[in-house]
């Protein structure tokens, strides 16, 4: 049901703007602790800079650092996205790998973040567990764990690989969006009427309820 009620509202897309492989997983190392929002005003410039891994691998990392400082943590950052482009183009001959094994070698890039690049990029099916999908799987009761790689395992048993990429990417927009993490907004939520952490539950259902115990 999660499935469904997600796909009915939000496409399965990631917020990060991207023409290639490549630069999804550049984008995807800069938007650590930072807005998706951030990273798309950065990347166009720093793309137009250096097209290739080979044009990033040896990039000047202070011009590299000025392009991407808004998205924080600009040092550590220039020299994550450098080393993996280096990685990428001595290792792959400047395509990026499209297995799971290849891409956790690569510098910045964990299991979270190659499952983003396997759905988005190559359009195999993984699972990202992002602060987001950790959230709500446990809201949902999905899961108990905090465990990113316990996660994923528990949900790709419940769910068809086909729908492991676009569930991760919708419960990510869905995060973002109204299951937030502060204040909930249950009240908006598609999912309210049977999630069990819901503060309000929506009318129709109260009133359902209501005549099914008076039936």
């Amino acid at each position: 049901m999660t499935v469904e009620r997600l796909k009915s509202i939000y496409p399965a897309v990631t917020e990060l703007d991207h023409r290639s492989a490549f630069e999804m997983v550049i984008a995807t190392i800069l938007s650590a602790q930072t807005t998706d929002r951030s990273v798309n005003l950065v990347t166009p410039q720093l793309f137009a800079r250096y097209p290739t891994a080979a044009d990033l691998a040896a990039a000047d990392p202070a011009e590299v650092e000025r392009l991407i400082k808004p998205t924080g943590f600009f040092r550590a950052k220039t020299r994550a996205i450098i080393s993996c482009a280096r990685a990428i183009a001595e290792r792959y001959g400047g395509e990026v790998p499209g297995r799971m094994e290849d891409l956790v070698t690569l510098p910045g890039i964990g299991r979270k973040t190659a499952n983003v690049i396997l759905g988005v990029a190559f359009d195999v099916p993984g699972f990202a567990v992002d602060t987001h999908v950790i959230r709500l799987t446990n809201r949902l009761g999905l899961v108990a764990s905090r465990d990113p790689v316990k996660i994923e395992r528990y949900v790709t048993k419940m769910v068809p690989p086909a729908e492991w990429t676009g569930l991760s990417l919708r419960l990510i927009l869905h995060g973002r969006r109204v299951c937030v993490a502060r204040r909930p907004r249950c009240e908006e939520c598609v999912l309210n009427d049977f999630c069990p952490s819901s503060s309000v539950r929506p009318k129709r259902a109260a009133a359902r309820r209501t005549s099914v115990l008076q039936s």
